[in-house]
């Protein structure tokens, strides 16, 4: 087999490991090797990886008394989860791996680690620490408009069509600056110099940006 791609420390981490844990790690390591001919390896966190274009697919681990092998790529959760052989106990994808008989059929990991380098060719991969720090903000309530904003609008046709096609977070910025007026003689000015802006085909922040 070519050994251009073989890291020698991951043959060295290979070689440090438990007796029962070296051809659990020799068979998981040829067989992605097999799926994927130009992989990469390396050693992070004192294991080791297997790059894709650059991108970690999946790593490997031995232990005392079990190995590992983890898909990074969060998208295949449901792929493992759909196949059922995501399983408990252990670090990784697999579960604890004490032989190679605890690992899914040669067919099935080879399709399995193709279908983890498809997710990134295709873009799809989402990586754990990605989606660890991935915040999930709350969509804004919708804003209702003014009355007295939208008979201004109504007063001034180029202004209500120029309005009517904003986007809805440029409108969003008109309405909001009027909402937040303080006292009713601040909301009238600021909706005559709104309904102004609005007819010469400006943003609220034109003066910042271009929305």
């Amino acid at each position: 087999m070519p050994t251009q791609n073989f890291d020698p420390r991951i043959d060295a981490y290979i070689a440090k490991s438990k007796p029962f844990a070296q051809p659990i790690l020799i068979h998981i390591r040829e067989l992605i090797h097999k799926a994927i001919p130009d992989v990469e390896e390396a050693i992070k966190w004192s294991h080791p990886f297997f790059l894709h274009k650059g991108v970690i697919l999946g790593n490997l681990a031995a232990f005392k008394e079990h190995c590992s092998f983890g898909f990074w790529g969060q998208e295949m959760s449901v792929v493992l989860n759909a196949a059922g052989i995501v399983q408990e106990g252990g670090m990784g994808s697999l579960g604890r791996i004490t032989t190679i008989k605890d690992l899914p059929p040669n067919k099935q990991m080879l399709d399995l680690i193709r279908r983890a380098a498809g997710s990134i060719d295709r873009g799809e991969y989402l990586s754990p620490i990605a989606a660890r720090n991935k915040v999930v903000k709350a969509p804004k309530a919708a804003l209702e408009t003014p009355a007295e904003f939208t008979r201004a609008l109504k007063a001034n046709k180029q202004a209500n069509a120029i309005f009517t096609n904003f986007s809805p977070s440029c409108k969003r910025e008109y309405i909001e600056w009027i909402a937040d007026a303080k006292r009713p003689e601040t909301r009238d000015k600021r909706i005559t110099q709104a309904v102004e802006w609005i007819a010469e085909g400006k943003q609220r922040n034109w003066k910042y940006q271009n929305c």
